[in-house]
């Protein structure tokens, strides 16, 4: 457990915190005037590996090996001048700061951080962080490395969990959610739609299947995960009989047949390892998917009625209302696909290149 005080006074700043990975959804904007929600539980803190905000550079300014160097390997709009490292929390887990008010950006609905650190240390008046709250965006607090420290507590942190533990209590998350959008001129909005969660964590994989794919066609397994996967790689990749296959392996379940190419594995929420199996043959790529959204994969939840004759159980889901269900096939979020991919040395190679040439494109069609 840590506590994160002011760098300038040492004040503290935070309630005790665990650390955590970052969610895949940290970086994602979603739709337009939609209500997200908080991206850390309480009680955990996550670290962002990449600076985030301004100030920016273009591309075209940025000194050759510059971006290389910071583990990007294809052109990007610009490059953040931010200092890497923050500290991400939910907001509620503050203490002992006050809002910026002249910081508060150009957000419609609440903060979004454009304007650089928007909270002060109340005992010194440092900057310490950002808050960000605005409609599409996951509210979070984001403390600087370079104006907050991080010390020890008191108490000995729980272990984290084992593979077995995690299959048995972690908690899923479901491929469909309402969505809730702020008052605009028709009036606040409900929908059925596909979970942000979901797109985002598909960018996440996506990224990762195209690579493994080494520019063959790729086959998943039917049924959710080709709702979520097939229609974006048969359209980017070329067609073709011989086709690189994808199964869902992880903690539980069957080691995978001979002749499998990619691994759909979970990733560890505490810890953030990939799970592998101890007999990986050589050349098989893992590809990381969330915990939750792995195991909803592997063990759906029933979402149809169940038939039954005389007196209805407790236990059997009702005929009425039917499902909801989203009235769009599944988009897989372009930004976490793009800020994934360009991290990937293999980006480098040219089939590769010209897929993110032509994004725009996918985008059109419907993929993103």
């Amino acid at each position: 457990m840590f506590v994160f005080v002011c760098a300038g006074c040492g004040a503290d700043l935070t309630v005790p915190l665990s650390q955590v990975t970052l969610p895949v959804h940290a970086r994602q904007q979603y739709g337009n005037g939609a209500q997200l929600p908080v991206l850390m539980e309480s009680g955990t803190f996550a670290v962002d590996p990449d600076p985030w905000g301004g100030p920016w550079r273009m591309w075209a300014e940025a000194d050759p090996g510059e971006a290389e160097a910071r583990g990007i390997y294809a052109p990007v709009h610009a490059l953040s001048g931010g200092t890497p490292g923050a500290s991400v929390i939910a907001p509620g887990d503050i203490r002992g700061t006050r809002l910026i008010p002249e910081k508060r950006g150009d957000a419609c609905c609440g903060l979004d951080g454009a304007d650089g650190p928007n909270i002060a240390c109340e005992a010194c008046d440092l900057p310490v962080g950002t808050r960000v709250d605005d409609c599409s965006l996951w509210q979070m607090v984001r403390l600087g490395s370079d104006v907050v420290h991080r010390l020890p507590v008191d108490g000995i942190p729980p272990a984290p969990l084992s593979w077995a533990e995690l299959t048995e209590q972690g908690e899923k998350t479901p491929p469909f959610e309402p969505i809730a959008t702020w008052g605009g001129r028709l009036g606040t909005h409900h929908h059925w739609s596909w979970s942000p969660q979901w797109e985002a964590a598909a960018g996440h994989a996506l990224a990762h299947l195209l690579v493994a794919s080494q520019g063959q066609p790729v086959k998943v397994p039917d049924g959710l995960a080709a709702d979520v996967f097939q229609r974006a790689l048969d359209t980017l990749l070329p067609a073709g009989a011989l086709k690189r296959r994808a199964v869902l392996a992880g903690p539980g379940r069957p080691s995978p047949d001979a002749g499998v190419d990619i691994l759909l594995v979970p990733v560890h929420p505490r810890t953030g390892r990939t799970w592998c199996p101890a007999d990986l043959d050589a050349g098989v790529y893992l590809v990381p998917l969330p915990l939750g959204v792995w195991l909803w994969l592997v063990s759906p939840e029933p979402d149809l009625p169940v038939p039954a004759s005389g007196r209805m159980a407790r236990d059997v889901l009702r005929d009425d209302p039917l499902p909801l269900l989203p009235d769009h096939l599944f988009r897989v979020d372009r930004k976490i696909f793009h800020h994934t991919l360009v991290r990937l040395p293999a980006v480098r190679s040219p089939w590769l290149s010209t897929i993110l040439e032509n994004l725009t494109r996918s985008t059109s069609a419907g993929l993103f």
